[in-house]
């Protein structure tokens, strides 16, 4: 992959001069061809990338129940303008100005889950007993996926429709209306905006 130079100031520092991407094109078994594209700055350090298939796509959503242990190993793209929720945890992560995407399995994206209730439940106080024993609820609901059928909703909302679950019973979807309305992009492609 070779880094061209992108004559415009970094979006995060605005630093003239130190904005490369890289592009790389390949195929992701049973997803079709996809670019991956990333923009750094050499300067701060700031990095996005994205996944962009070769074929259009329309705004769509996934939904996925992780049964069982071997539904751990579905493959997920997930873009750069792609809501991530768990229903019954009650627990949605939503694209921001440094969103970027990722190709992974549902324990892969599980994982990501525990990382951040961990790090939550790290930053609370001793007087908050009540909120320690909701996160400390979702950590086990989390960990125990797939596992004595303690099964969970995974859902992929993506706006760009570039978001994908590859499973045999995931479901696809069209967003409504609503969900257009409501849901987070995630940042500007940096190469095309200043």
């Amino acid at each position: 992959m070779e880094e061209q130079a992108i004559e415009m100031p970094c979006p995060m520092c605005q630093e003239e001069g130190q904005l490369g991407m890289m592009a790389h094109v390949d195929e992701i078994p049973y997803f079709g061809e996809h670019t991956q594209v990333t923009v750094l700055c050499h300067a701060c350090g700031w990095r996005q990338t994205d996944f962009i298939p070769a074929e259009g796509r329309k705004p769509g959503g996934w939904n996925f129940k992780i049964a069982c242990e071997k539904d751990l190993n579905a493959r997920v793209i997930r873009s750069s303008s792609c809501t991530v929720s768990i229903p019954e945890l009650d627990l949605e992560v939503n694209p921001g100005g440094n969103a970027t995407g990722y190709v992974t399995n549902m324990e892969g994206l599980l994982n990501r889950f525990i990382k951040i209730v961990e790090m939550v439940m790290k930053d609370l106080e001793d007087n908050e007993e009540e909120n320690l024993k909701t996160l400390q609820h979702m950590l086990n609901r989390l960990q125990k996926a797939g596992l004595e059928g303690d099964g969970l909703h995974i859902e992929l909302l993506d706006p760009h429709g570039l978001s994908q679950i590859l499973h045999p019973d995931a479901v696809d979807r069209d967003l409504t209306s609503e969900e257009l309305t409501r849901l987070p992009v995630g940042p500007d492609p940096a190469v095309f905006s200043k």
